[in-house]
Order: structure tokens, then sequence, then C-alpha cells
């Protein structure tokens, strides 16, 4: 049977992916997968405790997360897209306009 521990290796698992891969990747595309990818876990999460205690906390919370990640993309995708118009790269080492 799949207990509470196994959801959390599998979040501690693909939160350690997202990590990695933001740390490695250069390109804005992927570093917002990335992040999608820790989003994700964390939802994981939330719903293995939410199961596993028996109440519908950490469901809501993954609602909220839900709403996060999708004006993060939104945000994300538009200013990947001003990049590409205007540098005409997605390689965050080029990007220098956005710093101080």
């Amino acid at each position: 049977m799949i207990g509470l521990a196994h959801y959390l290796v599998l979040s501690a698992l693909l939160f350690a992916i997202g990590l990695i891969g933001i740390m490695t990747r250069r390109n804005v595309l992927m570093i917002l997968l990335c992040i999608e990818i820790m989003f994700n876990a964390a939802n994981l999460a939330f719903v293995a405790f939410a199961k596993a205690w028996g109440n519908l906390d950490g469901q809501v919370v993954v609602f909220f997360i839900i709403t996060v990640a999708a004006a993060e993309v939104t945000v994300g995708l538009a200013i990947a897209i001003l990049l590409a118009r205007q540098l005409k790269t997605l390689n965050v080492d080029e990007v220098s306009f956005l710093k101080w």
C-alpha cells in the first residue's frame, strides 16, 4: 500500500529536480517549467497531508497554488515573448536590462 511517506519522497524528488533545473538551465522557458515542477511537488505534498489527516485544508491550499502558478505562467510567458522579440534570445545570461 502506498502511504504518506511514498508521496512525500516523490514530492521531494520532484522538488529537487525542479531546483536543479532552475540552477543549471539558462533558458527562460526551461526555468519556468522547472518552477512549475516545484509548484506541483508542493501540491502533491499538500494533497498527501490532507489525505493522511482526513481534512480538506491541504486541497484548499493547492487550489490557491494552482491560481498563483497560472498567474506566474502568464507573466513569465509574456516576459519570454518580449525577450524573444526584443533581444532575439531567451538566454538569461544575455539579459542585462532587467538588472538594477
